[in-house]
């Protein structure tokens, strides 16, 4: 289950609305269920707050009070997250095989209103330790919902005071945040102006035609590509060229609300519509930051940049591409249609939510899938007939007297190598956040799990390095014991 809404159902309460011009205080008509009595009163759930001086202060500011209410309050809107590892049928045959959420990626679409209470519960489902940031929370968060270990639910409730699109994402601490946001565990939430409308709803005087969601993430095969923002294929909304594949529809004329979010985690991204120029946009989706700034051909967004665009579909038939024009990630995979046909059906929104599949669906992808990305690990034969280029073998002759495997965003880098008997095998530790400990942390060793011989590498931190030499041919099979799903292989055995 992606959400369900409480306390006045999924439309949500009006919320804090209105500003007394004299007093400059968020006074609400009635918010969830409890009055305001009289102006400059907070409401009462505030009372008995910590920080209450602060907190009278921020009401009174001419920019909006934080985000912050006390976790009990009842909330508008609760939204379920479940974070996990898992397998995601990408497109193009490919299949992802790493962190997800809600079992695909991105995650699902959240919405919300101005002034909205709204519950985030965070469900551990994997393996591995996960957590949340929520960037439309103004408010701490990493406190409740941090550090999640596998099984556990915590939850963190805050008021959306300020409207825009923005990202969320896992965030178990240290090391591993930006590790799981380079893997898949990322979503975009909107929170709708409460009273001011975007300037061209207000001058067609009705709502858009279209809401179109777009988020823009790129996938890595590795850790290294990772790190060094080299990705091996870029997307919207989770399958490469997925409006392509499945144009969206839309008649001449079509009032189109068009939500951008570049999640990265990398690159710059400038978004395009060939055939379009805006109307307006909005800086981080906020409705008073376009008053400057009507038309233009692109929005530049670096990774968590966010826009909302307004156009409409010009009085012709046609097909308008949609893109990324730094042009290395169009070709990978960030390009969609929309196509303006008489008679259309026009969707009303489409979500930014990652693909859906039944259970046989997925089991026909997948045993259709001709590439595995596995970023930290190495993908099972049987998906990955021919392997990206972080999983193919690197073979070393018999003059190579060492070989350097390196760790760098959580996996070993070359992941799959082969050498003759008698050759040093080092590892250097790469990866500089080294604070912490176990999943937090980017202190990592390499321990051997199958093969002829044992071994295990004290611990590294960054720039350390360990050796061992294998004397015995066979197939070693071995991982970093903090971080288990790191995968690395070595075979030893004589040149041909």
């Amino acid at each position: 289950m992606q959400h369900f809404c409480v306390a006045r159902g999924c439309g949500g309460p009006a919320g804090l609305g209105g500003r007394l011009a004299g007093l400059g205080l968020a006074l609400g008509l009635a918010m969830f269920g409890q009055s305001i009595a009289s102006a400059g009163e907070l409401p009462v759930w505030l009372d008995d707050s910590d920080f209450i001086e602060i907190i009278e202060r921020d009401e009174g500011l001419e920019t909006r009070p934080t985000g912050y209410v006390p976790q009990d309050v009842e909330p508008d809107h609760v939204f379920r997250i479940e974070l996990g590892e898992g397998q995601v049928p990408v497109g193009q045959g490919v299949l992802y095989d790493g962190f997800v959420t809600n079992g695909s990626i991105p995650g699902p679409t959240l919405r919300v209103t101005e002034g909205d209470i709204v519950r985030m519960e965070i469900t551990n489902n994997g393996d591995t330790m996960h957590g949340a940031s929520i960037h439309a929370a103004y408010t701490q968060t990493s406190r409740h919902v941090g550090s999640i270990l596998p099984g556990q639910t915590r939850s963190v409730t805050f008021r959306a005071t300020t409207p825009g699109v923005f990202m969320y994402h896992c965030a178990p601490g240290g090391h591993a945040i930006p590790m799981h946001v380079m893997f898949g565990q990322y979503g975009m939430i909107v929170v709708e102006p409460k009273d001011e409308q975007y300037k061209l709803e207000t001058d067609l005087g009705r709502e858009p035609d279209l809401k179109l969601y777009l988020l823009q993430h790129e996938l890595y095969a590795s850790g290294k590509a990772a790190v060094e923002g080299d990705p091996d294929y870029t997307a919207f909304n989770g399958r490469l060229f997925r409006y392509v594949d499945d144009p969206i529809r839309v008649e001449p004329g079509d009032y189109v609300r068009l939500y951008y979010l570049n999640v990265g985690p990398n690159l710059l991204a400038t978004f395009h519509i060939v055939g379009i120029i805006w109307d307006y946009v909005y800086w981080q989706g906020h409705p008073a930051a376009s008053a400057r700034m009507p038309g233009g051909q692109t929005v530049t967004a670096g990774p968590s940049d966010a826009w909302v665009i307004e156009f409409r579909i010009p009085p012709e038939e046609g097909s308008y591409l949609m893109l990324d024009h730094g042009v290395g990630a169009t070709s990978r995979g960030a390009i969609g249609l929309l196509v303006a046909e008489a008679g259309a059906d026009t969707p009303g929104e489409v979500l930014a939510d990652g693909p859906r599949y039944s259970e046989s669906e997925h089991e026909e992808q997948v045993a259709a899938a001709r590439r595995t990305l596995k970023p930290f690990g190495i993908p099972e034969d049987a998906t990955n007939e021919t392997p990206a280029r972080a999983d193919r073998t690197v073979v070393y002759g018999a003059d190579t007297e060492e070989v350097v495997v390196e760790i760098k965003g959580n996996s070993f880098h070359p992941k799959v190598i082969e050498v003759a008997p008698g050759t040093r095998v080092t590892w250097v530790n790469e990866d500089v956040f080294t604070y912490g400990h176990g999943e937090t942390s980017g202190a990592h060793n390499a321990v051997a799990m199958r093969g002829p011989e044992s071994f295990a590498t004290p611990m590294l931190a960054h720039a350390e390095s360990a050796s061992v030499t294998l004397a015995q041919p066979g197939t070693y099979e071995y991982i970093c014991a903090p971080h288990p799903y790191m995968q690395g292989r070595i075979t030893v055995r004589e040149p041909e």
